[in-house]
């Protein structure tokens, strides 16, 4: 029995790390361009704007595949969404590989867009569901940190390799494409953990904020917004100030710092859970502000340390604002309608990735990038000024009775 049990618990152990492989590998080609914009740039003869663009195609993908296939793993079942999800990444790779001019580069965008749509639901929920029991504490963390480690290890891989390695707009989908035929065998042995009904019904995911929640769900959802600005920030003109402003062409640097958001977000999530729960979304406002004037500021005295230092800050502000805020506003909310504010609130944080963005991109043509880049970071600074002050108003008119408060712990 205990050789038995032994070998259950093994497979267990398998069957997930393959699917967070698999969660890890999908997210990671969603920021593989990042550090290689300038060379499309170069190549391309691109302006600023239209690389704006591109970035901003992929968040169309990612709130189209939100809306449509919110619900559909709950129907057909987990296992046909991922495979659907690896089948859409590993066409986006085909398309970069190809891709000569920039209709090729925005549908490649949408597809990894769409990819990171369908896994950043349906993955998470696999890797909750498929935890071994030893791990189902921490189940909701380590989906969460695969989610932003694979998003901080693009820009890293894609950097290396183009700056290291031959063939520097293709090596990294190349290997990012063999990568996932491992992924899609991980999908393979995983079990199903959906009953599939007889007829399933295949509709859209409603986008809706329920009226108790509607005081509470504005600060959460500004502050989300300020948050995911500053990884679109990071994501798609970080290269651009880089080089342009700062004076560092390396591309294995920028892919670094361009990561390093990310990564951080991921201690800043693993890090709130260490403050009360009470102090955890005005706290994650305040570190966003702090970082993302750091960010303007080493922008205007050209300062590659302090727009370091303004990315690592400003990490850790979104990943305690933001999972602080999600789970405050899915705890709050009646149980029967979580799966519809959970989509609406990730459809505010990821047009938060385009539009700002596109911002930076309209702006530098008429005013250059370092004023483009010190307004964004006033931007998004007094968006979670606005978060902060929403929240304290919020907790001024609640019933100061505990009892009545709406709870501050996650979902």
């Amino acid at each position: 029995m205990g050789a038995t049990s032994s070998r259950a618990d093994g497979a267990s152990r398998l069957v997930f790390a393959g699917v967070a492989f698999a969660f890890l590998l999908v997210m990671l080609g969603a920021t593989l361009p990042t550090p290689l914009f300038p060379v499309y740039q170069q190549r391309f003869g691109f302006t600023q704007l239209i690389i704006t663009v591109i970035f901003a195609a992929y968040a169309v993908g990612v709130i189209g595949a939100l809306i449509v296939t919110g619900r559909w793993s709950d129907q057909l079942g987990r296992r046909p969404l991922l495979f659907g999800g690896l089948v859409a990444a590993a066409l986006s790779d085909v398309m970069f590989l190809v891709s000569d001019g920039l209709a090729g580069l925005l549908v490649a965008r949408v597809l990894s867009g769409i990819s990171a749509g369908i896994y950043t639901g349906t993955a998470t929920v696999a890797v909750i569901e498929l935890a071994p029991k030893p791990w189902k504490r921490m189940a909701t963390f380590i989906a969460t940190a695969v989610n932003m480690g694979g998003l901080g290890l693009g820009p890293v891989v894609a950097g290396l390799l183009g700056q290291y390695a031959p063939w520097p707009l293709h090596l990294a989908y190349a290997v990012h494409l063999g990568l996932l035929a491992i992924a899609v065998g991980a999908i393979g042995i995983a079990p199903e953990t959906v009953q599939r009904p007889d007829r399933p019904r295949l509709t859209l995911q409603r986008l809706r904020v329920p009226a108790e929640v509607r005081g509470l769900f504005l600060p959460a959802a500004v502050a989300g917004f300020a948050g995911f600005a500053v990884l679109g920030f990071f994501s798609a003109t970080a290269p651009a100030f880089m080089g342009e402003v700062l004076g560092h062409a390396n591309l294995a640097l920028i892919g670094v710092v361009a990561g390093t958001a990310f990564f951080s977000s991921t201690l800043g999530q693993l890090a709130q859970g260490r403050f009360a729960e009470r102090k955890r979304l005005p706290l994650g406002c305040g570190v966003i502000i702090v970082g993302i004037l750091l960010v303007g500021i080493g922008i205007g005295v050209v300062s590659l340390w302090l727009f370091l230092g303004g990315a690592i800050i400003a990490g850790l502000g979104h990943g305690i604002a933001f999972r602080a805020g999600l789970g405050a506003v899915t705890a709050a909310s009646p149980v029967n309608q979580r799966g519809a504010l959970t989509s609406t609130f990730f459809v505010v944080v990821y047009v938060a990735l385009s539009i700002p963005v596109l911002g930076i991109g309209l702006t530098a043509r008429i005013a250059g990038l370092p004023v483009a880049g010190m307004g964004f970071a006033t931007f998004v600074a007094l968006l979670a000024a606005v978060a902060l002050v929403s929240l304290l108003r919020y907790r001024a008119r609640a019933t100061p009775d505990p009892s009545s408060q709406p709870s501050f712990r996650e979902s």
